[in-house]
């Protein structure tokens, strides 16, 4: 099945095994390819006596630390082919991820994310709050992983509203006047998790607005709310507390890999979709652990031909809790992702990253 198939198909409609089979033949012809056009790749690739025909599943997929993305220039595209940087988030003095797209991987980005969120949203352009600034898209030049996401999910809304003005404080007066030119309509809501909860519940007053008629999509930023001692069940309890808001879909991605859109579903567990899959790793061993046991999560995509991020191993705790079988009735892997590795588990996660940064040098 050509990559194009796979990301027009409906979503979360292969059985696990089939989409095993077509994983697996698209990551042996992506990591065929990017050795051809990568050289720090390919030198990884050489010193490890990897050939890609030993990929026989995704699990066999070479995989890179993620943070080598921030360290190195990994794209297998000239420079006059990059059509965009997308770079991960970060704070200030902190290096971050860039990752090359060409117009084509940038094109199977959009459609790959509109396959996915109307699967969730619908067709129809909803009126949409973004709860951020709008000056956090106003350099296009170069996308944060903050803005690229506004930018990514706003195709999905119409007459949108953007909440917080430039000191990130929430445009009360404006927001309530723009839900009553709404009234009675379905909305979606889209903003960062941390940032839901500092800068729009953190400001709110029970029942000072009411959002029962919307679908609030958010992600990222709970290492801050877990710091916080706050749980997924709490945010989204607070929010229907506060707003009556009661679907909230939580979703899992990167920057550093284009078409891991992990979507929350109704049960609490996040869903892989048609061209990417998560793996578990023992961080001790790196062997895939069993279904039900906590591990490093690895990721794995169909989408990326303009650099190597096929095979990612992340610095983040997860677990598969279903195989074909979740109570929403999707098909695949539903998964939860339980926080980022503890720094004592961090080094061992490290152990590899010198070593194949020398390599890729």
């Amino acid at each position: 099945m050509h990559v194009d198939e796979l990301v027009q198909r409906d979503q979360y409609s292969l059985r696990q095994e089939d989409k095993e089979a077509i994983l697996t033949e698209r990551l042996r012809q992506l990591t065929q390819l990017h050795r051809e056009r990568c050289e720090p790749y390919r030198r990884i690739l050489s010193a490890l006596a990897y050939d890609p025909e030993r990929i026989t599943s995704p699990a066999c997929a070479p995989m890179l630390p993620v943070g080598l993305f921030k360290s190195h220039e990994l794209r297998s595209i000239g420079a006059e082919q990059v059509f965009k940087v997308v770079t991960s988030s970060g704070t200030t003095g902190e290096a971050v991820s860039r990752v090359y797209l060409d117009a084509t991987a940038a094109r199977l980005q959009t459609r790959c994310l509109a396959g996915i969120m109307t699967h969730w949203l619908g067709r129809s352009r909803l009126p949409m709050v973004i709860i951020d600034s709008h000056s956090t898209i106003r350099d296009r030049r170069i996308h944060s992983a903050r803005a690229a996401g506004i930018v990514g999910m706003a195709t999905f809304g119409r007459d949108h509203f953007y909440a917080l003005d430039e000191r990130m404080r929430l445009d009360r007066e404006g927001l309530a006047s723009w839900l009553a030119e709404h009234a009675g309509s379905p909305l979606l809501m889209f903003g960062f998790t941390f940032i839901v909860w500092e800068h729009l519940l953190g400001s709110l007053r029970p029942g000072e607005l009411n959002l029962q008629e919307a679908i609030l999509i958010h992600s990222g930023g709970w290492k801050k709310l877990a710091d916080r001692a706050v749980t997924s069940r709490e945010f989204k309890a607070e929010l229907e507390r506060l707003t009556g808001l009661q679907r909230v879909h939580n979703f899992y991605g990167m920057a550093e890999q284009i078409g891991t859109v992990l979507v929350e579903c109704e049960h609490g567990y996040l869903h892989t979709p048609n061209a990417a899959e998560l793996i578990v790793r023992d961080p001790a061993s790196w062997e895939v652990v069993a279904d039900g046991e906590v591990g490093v999560a690895q990721t794995v995509s169909a989408l990326p031909e303009s650099y190597p991020g096929h095979s990612v191993i992340t610095a983040d705790l997860a677990r598969v809790e279903a195989v074909d079988g979740c109570p929403c009735g999707r098909l695949g892997k539903a998964v939860s992702i339980l926080g980022r590795v503890p720094e004592a588990e961090r080094r061992g996660c490290g152990d590899t990253s010198p070593e194949l940064a020398e390599l890729a040098a």
